[in-house]
């Protein structure tokens, strides 16, 4: 039997291609961004932060780093309500990206910080900055430098994870695909159309990364 490909239905439906284009575009720009935040956080709480706080924030990134991602997903969307929090299908996507990049990036900054050399907390000491102007103004930016390419693998990895967001119905790139197979029954043609998109995307967002490094990593850029 012969399989006779078929794309005519790539212009009829190009405006759910183009909004799950979008929708995967924002759902990694939010969580890339408050993600990495979270892990700033975690990440200077459990190496340089009170005694007290390092068991909670150490329990969060143990369960999130040892718990499946749609597990993490579905909590958040179907748990959730139960106890009174409503979210729509993209709150939800969006809340537990920023949750599990928060958790794995945390790790990954914190090897940069434990990396750092004394030397550079004693000159902030010396200079009478607090714990936190030190991490602040001395020792984050290096340590982000060291770990940037592990970090922006990791970003690299939470947008190809965010396809499990169908799940739930949010209309991302992997919505749409499942949409029009099901509509065309053209399963092979659909999921090749956004395999191709996942990868342009996860190329074009690595390129993306390595150019913030450079803007914001001089001397990474210089070498």
């Amino acid at each position: 039997m012969n399989y006779q490909f078929e794309f005519g239905w790539l212009f009829e439906y190009y405006p759910q291609i183009v909004k799950g284009i979008a929708i995967t575009i924002e759902l990694i720009a939010v969580g890339a961004v408050a993600g990495i935040l979270l892990g700033i956080v975690c990440a200077w709480v459990r190496a340089l932060g009170p005694a007290w706080l390092k068991p909670f924030v150490a329990g969060y990134v143990e369960l999130i780093r040892n718990t499946p991602f749609l597990i993490q997903l579905f909590f958040i969307f179907f748990g959730l309500p139960s106890l009174g929090l409503q979210l729509s299908e993209l709150k939800a996507a969006n809340l537990a990206m920023v949750v599990n990049l928060g958790a794995y990036s945390s790790e990954i900054i914190r090897a940069g910080i434990q990396a750092t050399p004394r030397g550079q907390f004693e000159a902030g000491a010396s200079l009478a900055m607090s714990p936190f102007e030190t991490f602040r103004h001395v020792v984050l930016v290096p340590s982000l430098e060291r770990i940037w390419p592990a970090l922006s693998s990791q970003v690299v990895i939470v947008m190809l994870g965010s396809a499990v967001v169908s799940q739930i119905a949010a209309e991302d790139l992997t919505f749409a695909a499942n949409f029009i197979q099901s509509r065309t029954f053209r399963a092979f043609e659909a999921y090749i159309v956004s395999t191709a998109v996942y990868l342009v995307l996860a190329i074009l967002l690595r390129q993306a990364l390595s150019m913030v490094g450079w803007a914001i990593f001089p001397r990474r850029a210089a070498r």
